[in-house]
């Protein structure tokens, strides 16, 4: 933030807070890139690399698509639906766990049996 700065809620922005223009940032970018030697990328690879990793990290769609500014989940779950799938696997193992655990009851230990009943 620079002398005269405004803010104008932008992500890239001039030192001012005016708007920078997209493709000066992203070429910018790709300039670095190459000058690290690093593997070619784009900038918006970034945000597809975010989305696909917080997805497997178990957050829900829903706070990945206000992250990302889509519309509704559907945008968000049609893009994704590739890491999607792979979650579902593990919810249907993370259920079926619940089915295979003992499961207590707390009547058991209150109910009497037949023999502590008295008789008439």
């Amino acid at each position: 933030m620079g002398p005269g700065w405004t803010d104008n809620d932008l992500v890239f922005c001039h030192v001012d807070g005016t708007m920078l223009h997209p493709e000066r940032f992203a070429r910018g970018f790709s300039d670095a890139v190459r000058r690290r030697r690093l593997p070619a990328i784009r900038l918006h690879d970034l945000r597809h690399g975010w989305a696909t990793l917080t997805l497997q990290a178990g957050i829900h769609p829903k706070a990945v698509q206000e992250r990302l500014g889509h519309a509704n989940i559907s945008i968000t779950l049609d893009t994704y639906s590739h890491v999607i799938a792979g979650l579902h696997e593990e919810a249907a193992e993370q259920v079926a766990a619940l089915f295979r655990a003992p499961v207590s009851n707390p009547l058991a230990k209150t109910a009497r049996s037949a023999e502590d009943v008295p008789s008439d």
